[in-house]
């Protein structure tokens, strides 16, 4: 018989051992797709400004290998992108308004809903990795809201989402557009303004705005060529540029740094259409001398670097002018090496330090609401606001006039902008050509100028419009959506 006292079996139950508690598990590559978009959000940063340093950090502690870099990659810019067509997904799931949800629980929820409906990760991988992700950074507690938001979500797949959330084409076309494609509702309108109607060119443009964009070299002239940088990096790695002789297309993983031209400055990372806005300014007709070239907003100093190579090439020399100091610096370093004489001053363009008719050519690539580079910043659309273009148009207007004076009768400016909204584009220059706005410095009166049709100045690149202008479109030209007007002065 036994020694110790007796005890009913609820007694003995209830003194077992509690089961331990099992500690969060930190999956690396959500974590660091997390941290990015907590910076997205907290800081207004730029997905493309946060992410590179995080990787690098990442790859230094080891165990974080290429495909890992990829896979956060691509948490980070799908979700981006898809952002508003998660968030009706969400909210479809919740029983609240999202604006009454904590941002970090919407981001791992919205993580989560793109693992879901955006990739190929299995159902039960993407719903336990993302509530692990929620213990970790949020806590036991909203773990298991994360948890049955993401079960109800993985119910469906994302057409059936889609059609569940978005309103019918033919009762709301914007909105159902603006869902289904992920875009505000103004940008939608907006877009649609800019191509002029018509469902299948609105539905690509925006598809296309939600595609990867290819990376695109430009071998700067005077310091390397296409050619060289197709060599080195061999079929399998290098395309040639679309439509820009001076440019060559990165295949999908391919790193800019590792290649040599690159990293000494000879080459650059810079959009195709970028490229042929420079290559068309420094090609357009000028009547007499060809001697000095101004970027009078050369920062980051892409286009600036394109130009002053050309300029080179004909005995020409550019002055690149940068208002902020910091984006001079850039213009600096991508001009290092350039064969022919330059120079970079840190000058408003509104206020500059140039006196009138100095130049030959003139090239004023505006600040603008960055929609023709959604492909690249798909932050920027849930950023900006409608009346964000209020607060770009009178700069805009005042840069393109102080332009047209600084150039000499018979040179040539090219306005251009990362933006196909009308209201950046060719109402800005309608409105300068006519005196409409504010003048220029000491009320300068409109100067006489001449539409340069650019659109030969392009050769080979199809669906310019009806110019003189051109507008170039992600699903049209696989570049981004640039827009340029080049003008004579005539008087």
């Amino acid at each position: 018989m036994s020694d110790q006292p007796s005890s009913s079996p609820a007694k003995r139950a209830s003194k077992r051992p509690a089961k331990p508690h099992r500690r969060p598990q930190k999956d690396p590559v959500r974590f660091l797709a997390f941290e990015a978009l907590r910076a997205v959000d907290e800081r207004d940063a730029y997905a493309n400004l946060v992410l590179p340093p995080l990787l690098k950090k990442a790859r230094a502690k080891g165990n974080f290998d290429e495909r890992d870099a990829a896979l956060a990659t691509e948490l980070v810019y799908g979700t981006l992108r898809r952002q508003g067509t998660y968030d009706a997904v969400i909210a479809a799931c919740i029983d609240r308004p999202l604006r009454e949800v904590d941002p970090p629980v919407l981001d791992v929820l919205a993580l989560g809903a793109h693992q879901l409906l955006g990739t190929r990760i299995p159902t039960h991988a993407a719903v336990s990795a993302s509530v692990e992700l929620a213990r970790v950074v949020l806590g036991e507690g909203r773990a298991k809201f994360v948890n049955a938001v993401l079960r109800k979500i993985s119910a469906k797949d994302l057409d059936a989402w889609v059609e569940q959330v978005a309103p019918p084409y033919d009762d709301d076309a914007e909105q159902h557009l603006s869902v289904v494609h992920s875009h505000p509702r103004w940008i939608v309108s907006a877009l649609w303004d800019a191509l002029g109607g018509g469902r299948a060119g609105i539905e690509d443009l925006l598809e296309a705005d939600n595609e990867r964009p290819e990376v695109t070299l430009v071998a700067r002239p005077g310091r390397s060529t296409a050619d060289e940088l197709l060599d080195v990096l061999g079929e399998d790695s290098g395309l040639p540029g679309r439509w820009s002789p001076y440019a060559v297309r990165l295949a999908e993983g391919g790193e800019p740094g590792a290649i040599a031209a690159v990293h000494e400055g000879r080459a650059g990372v810079q959009d195709e259409g970028s490229q042929l806005v420079a290559v068309a300014l420094a090609n357009a007709p000028v009547e007499g001398r060809d001697e000095r070239w101004l970027d009078g907003c050369a920062g980051p100093g892409g286009k600036a670097a394109m130009l002053a190579g050309l300029a080179a090439q004909r005995g020409a020399a550019l002055l690149a002018a940068e208002k902020q100091p910091h984006r001079a610096r850039l213009v600096e370093r991508a001009l290092v090496g350039n064969p022919g004489p330059y120079q970079v001053v840190a000058a408003d363009g509104l206020n500059p330090p140039w006196l009138p008719g100095s130049f030959d050519r003139v090239l004023m690539d505006v600040p603008c609401s960055g929609l023709g580079a959604l492909r690249r910043r798909p932050e920027a659309r849930w950023r900006r606001r409608a009346e964000d273009l209020e607060g770009f148009a009178p700069l805009q207007r005042g840069l393109l006039r102080e332009a047209l004076n600084a150039v000499r009768v018979g040179g040539v400016v090219g306005y251009a902008t990362c933006s196909p909204h009308l209201a950046e584009t060719r109402i800005v220059v309608d409105d300068v050509i006519k005196g409409r706005g504010a003048k220029g410095r000491g009320g300068h009166q409109p100067v006489e100028v001449e539409w340069i049709d650019a659109r030969p100045l392009m050769p080979g690149v199809p669906a310019l419009g009806e110019g003189p202008d051109v507008q170039l479109w992600p699903h049209l030209h696989g570049t981004d959506a640039m827009y340029l007007a080049l003008l004579r002065r005539t008087a």
